[in-house]
């Protein structure tokens, strides 16, 4: 193990300077294999290019889209928000899905209790106010903002899902989860952090639990059992490929977790179709046809899943998920999140990292994940002041 040193980089938000704190933590180094840190920084940043790209084709025909880029389709950004490289509400709900999760384990490590699907949906109503709507009462957004919500170029509406919206405006059930029966991508396209977070505390928390917590997440805003489903399979395979296994092999581990459930044959079947059709001889665009559109769950799962079974690399499995009739960008996304983890951040071309929208952030909030394990958190820490400044930056309510 070798020891180095990371700045906490946390703003004095009263006053707007920022103040860095060195901490030292371990950190493995193994010649050939990719860090652990640069998986965490392809994961993120991998889901945000993939969403950045699809998000300019997304409501958008295959037809069309071979008209407007040529028989390539779409390779590289086009221009939409005012710009290129722009997330859409994928990649911003994937940011305050970390933010609460990071949030929840400052919260138990400084209180000595903490819910991480209660306070990840504090965080998820910090969102909803970024789009412009009143979040509920509880959520103080004055006093301890955290570091995530004050980030101007969040607060933009970049076609968020109904879904979503209506969830999170609504009166929840007891536990906190929707009252719906919607299956739509919206709850898988946001939890690659939980495999990341939970990989990070994996001493902690086994893979059945990174099943359920990815589960227990996308039922915050989709009440329909595979809207939830699917979110548990991907949180558990971010875990592994973060792990450094195969993706066959982290698929693998979560499908037994899904067996599980009753209600799992619709998800295991959009996965099992996947996994015959990358293994077979049929072309990419009629494998992808075959698997759907995307807009649900099952659907963004499954052609996910076949695209980056499919692909030679980043790049090519990339552009596969977003050339297609259907949700480009949530495709684009999770099989960015997947791709990302598996090859590391090395492996995202440039062209795409430089323009990306808050990827400054994004790689901020992706090495807050690999650390946090690391951070002097307890109620007798000998470090008040690093304490303090990290509550500030993840208060835990």
């Amino acid at each position: 193990m070798l020891v180095t040193h990371w700045r906490v980089r946390i703003a004095e938000y009263t006053g707007g300077n920022t103040m860095d704190v060195t901490v030292s933590t371990k950190t493995e180094t193994v010649t050939g294999v990719i860090a652990s840190r640069d998986r965490f920084l392809g994961c993120l940043l991998g889901g945000a290019v993939g969403d950045a790209l699809g998000a300019g084709v997304e409501f958008k025909s295959r037809a069309q889209i071979l008209e407007a880029f040529g028989p390539k389709g779409i390779t590289g950004y086009a221009p939409i928000y005012g710009g290129l490289g722009r997330i859409t509400d994928d990649t911003q709900m994937t940011l305050f899905t970390a933010e609460g999760l990071l949030r929840g384990w400052v919260r138990g490590c400084l209180k000595g209790i903490t819910t991480y699907v209660g306070v990840t949906g504090e965080a998820y109503q910090r969102w909803l106010a970024t789009q412009g709507e009143r979040p509920r009462s509880d959520v103080d957004l004055v006093r301890e903002p955290g570091w995530l919500y004050p980030q101007r170029d969040l607060h933009h509406r970049r076609s968020p899902g109904n879904t979503c919206l209506s969830a999170l405006r609504a009166t929840p059930s007891e536990e906190g989860f929707a009252l719906n029966d919607r299956k739509g991508c919206g709850g898988v396209m946001r939890v690659a952090p939980v495999g990341l977070f939970h990989w990070s505390l994996r001493e902690h928390h086994s893979a059945r639990e990174t099943f359920r917590l990815g589960c227990g997440l996308a039922a915050l805003t989709h009440g329909h059992p595979t809207g939830q489903l699917t979110a548990g399979v991907l949180a558990v395979m971010i875990r592994e490929l973060a792990d450094g296994t195969s993706l066959t092999e982290a698929l693998a581990v979560a499908k037994p977790f899904l067996r599980e459930e009753k209600d799992h044959d619709e998800t295991l079947r959009a996965i099992e179709l996947a996994e015959d059709l990358a293994a077979g001889n049929v072309p990419s665009q009629k494998a992808i046809a075959r698997l759907g559109e995307g807009w649900i769950a099952e659907e963004a799962l499954a052609i996910s899943l076949y695209c980056a079974l499919v692909a030679c690399d980043f790049r090519h499995g990339v552009i596969l998920a977003v050339n297609h009739d259907g949700d480009s960008d949530s495709t684009g996304s999770i099989t960015g999140n997947l791709l990302g983890t598996l090859y590391g951040v090395d492996a995202i071309p440039q062209q795409w990292l430089e323009p990306l929208e808050l990827r400054e952030v994004i790689a901020e909030i992706a090495e807050d994940l690999h650390d946090c394990i690391e951070w002097p958190l307890s109620p007798f820490g000998s470090d008040p002041e690093v304490q303090k400044h990290l509550w500030r930056k993840y208060p835990g309510h």
